[in-house]
């Protein structure tokens, strides 16, 4: 029997994973990310059974996701494996596909290898070579033209003990004039010891299609290194709405990247992050125009606190025949330690005529005179600088268009800024 497709991408992307070095990225001559603390020899795939029911999944991933009934599919993979995959049958009826990428490779291979990897390459480095050649269970959604998904349709990648090493894929694709939401959520609780998710996301919009798009990052305060690449294709006439949500990663290195691929595909790419502790932060966004005319736009805010790290470096790419495209980009970190240090790194590229572009990019403190104005009508100094980094995240949180969501993002940011009150009130003082 001939090799299948998936089996020859696996065998290729093994041979770029065995030659290439374990890698350290250094940006912008003064940023370096290295991986020389993980021992990835030690990590391996760790393997679970399948749960019986949704009352069986651990309370995290039940008190992030929410009710079942409020969804239109879960799939949850733990480790190597996946543990829970459930549709609602009235999603099913209007023939959505939503099942673990291992089981659509065997049971809708020609609808899968038509898009498997259309932007994706394991040539990009070790750590996408490794998620292409090894990845287990992972997630595919194809949602037919037309049809409209009032509920999300939710990934969940759980680690849930150290050691493991997670290589995850997630492919989505959206028909024509299709409707629906895709919520992605990588979490851990607060491992002793470390592991690994090497990740790749791939979601496809045909034309005129509509996605609501969310990635949630918490790893806890264990020693998880999130090592992923995002990409998102938007076709002619179609539009994305995506927010990426970083809470929580002892070191990430990821790349998110739209693409708008045809005439009148728009995109809105709001984010933000919340580092604490030792976290190190590496981001790298793209956004790239292939066609005009097309526009978008991408906001990233940021806080830090302890002697974390991060690093947002976006850019803007449009390219020779991409007449009248509109974007713009803007980055701002705040710091809320001594010891944390941020950069946001606008950059722009174009290669033809005829289209607006900009960007602006800022570091910044909490401003002491909005604090003491707050303070000399009786609030006191945290809780005037609760008020104002919640504030200042408010406007990326609001993007959600998902209560649940936006209620658990806006917990876990409360919770942040208690952990750190001391920490963060003696900063502020100093300052004032």
């Amino acid at each position: 029997m001939p090799p299948s497709a998936l089996e020859e991408s696996r065998a290729a992307a093994l041979e770029v994973f065995e030659r290439e070095p374990v890698p350290t990225w250094r940006r912008s001559g003064f940023w370096t990310t290295t991986l020389r603390h993980l021992r990835l020899d030690e990590l391996e795939p760790r393997r679970h059974e399948p749960l019986g029911s949704y009352d069986e999944l651990s309370d995290l991933v039940r008190e992030s996701v929410g009710p079942l009934d409020a969804l239109s599919g879960l799939i949850v993979q733990s480790g190597a494996s996946t543990v829970f995959a459930w549709i609602d049958p009235e999603a099913a009826a209007q023939g959505v596909l939503f099942t673990p990428l291992e089981r659509a490779w065997e049971e809708h291979g020609e609808l899968v290898e038509r898009w498997y990897m259309r932007r994706l390459s394991a040539e990009e480095g070790k750590f996408p070579a490794a998620t292409a050649a090894f990845w287990t269970g992972g997630a595919f959604l194809h949602v037919p033209p037309e049809v409209r998904l009032e509920k999300p349709l939710q990934v969940v990648y759980l680690i849930d003990e150290p050691g493991t090493a997670q290589y995850a894929h997630t492919l989505g694709v959206v028909g024509h004039h299709a409707e629906c939401t895709v919520r992605e959520y990588d979490l851990a609780p607060d491992l002793d010891g470390q592991a690994l998710h090497s990740g790749a996301f791939e979601l496809y919009l045909e034309e005129g299609a509509q996605v609501r798009l969310a990635h949630l990052q918490d790893w806890g305060a264990g020693e998880v290194h999130d090592i992923s690449t995002k990409r998102v294709e938007i076709a002619r006439d179609a539009h994305c709405s995506w927010v990426p949500i970083h809470l929580g990663g002892h070191l990430t290195r990821q790349e998110l990247d739209i693409i708008t691929a045809g005439q009148g595909s728009d995109m809105r790419h709001n984010g933000l992050y919340f580092t604490e502790g030792d976290e190190h932060l590496d981001l790298f966004t793209t956004d790239l125009h292939e066609q005009g005319p097309t526009t978008g736009d991408t906001v990233w805010k940021g806080a830090l606190t302890g002697s974390s790290r991060a690093s947002y470096e976006g850019l803007i790419k449009i390219v020779k025949g991409a007449q009248d495209t509109h974007t713009y980009l803007q980055t701002h970190s705040m710091l809320l330690s001594p010891k944390a240090k941020a950069d946001s790194i606008p950059s722009l590229i174009v290669e033809t005529d005829n289209v607006s572009a900009s960007h602006g990019g800022t570091v910044g403190e909490v401003d002491e005179e909005s604090v003491f104005y707050m303070m000399t009508r009786g609030i006191s100094r945290m809780d005037a600088v609760r008020i104002l980094v919640e504030g200042y995240f408010e406007p990326v949180v609001s993007k959600l268009d998902d209560p649940a969501l936006e209620a658990l993002v806006r917990g876990r940011i409360a919770e942040k800024l208690s952990k750190a009150e001391d920490e963060v009130a003696e900063y502020i003082a100093e300052r004032s």
